[in-house]
């Protein structure tokens, strides 16, 4: 697949943020899963049907999560603190989508652990590895930092 074909146009690479929130505002879309919903239909493909299925994995996984849009990307928070987050390629003229963890996940895994992942494609094994690293988030958020 070429990069134009991962990312889409040069020139659509980096949407317009302020009119893209002015439009969410007017329509009353500020936050929640509505505006979760608009900003991944807003993604090209392959990345939209990727984040459809990754937004149903994490909403089915974690339903205590809310969705909201964090920093106008797609994000789950659990009493107000966002967990976790993704990002079309687009985004950052990236290649890949972006799934990633904030600090209140603590994925602690000893000194030095993973908190963002590149996604080019959600089978049902990287589907599982969703799953568990939001279970996991979601039970850790309550704990003290370390």
């Amino acid at each position: 697949m070429s990069d134009e074909q991962m990312n889409g146009p040069a020139d659509a690479r980096q949407p317009d943020r302020r009119k893209q929130r002015r439009t969410m505002r007017r329509s009353g879309a500020v936050d929640g899963e509505e505006a979760v919903r608009a900003a991944i239909t807003a993604m090209p493909e392959p990345w939209r049907s990727i984040a459809e299925r990754l937004d149903f994995v994490i909403r089915s996984t974690a339903p205590q999560l809310t969705p909201r849009l964090w920093y106008g990307l797609p994000a789950y928070a659990l009493e107000k603190a966002v967990v976790c987050f993704f990002r079309s390629p687009q985004t950052f003229g990236e290649r890949s989508l972006t799934f990633g963890f904030t600090d209140k996940a603590q994925l602690d895994e000893g000194t030095w652990w993973p908190v963002a992942f590149a996604i080019t494609e959600l089978g049902p094994a990287e589907e599982a590895r969703v799953r568990e690293l939001v279970q996991r988030a979601v039970g850790a958020t309550d704990r003290e930092p370390r």
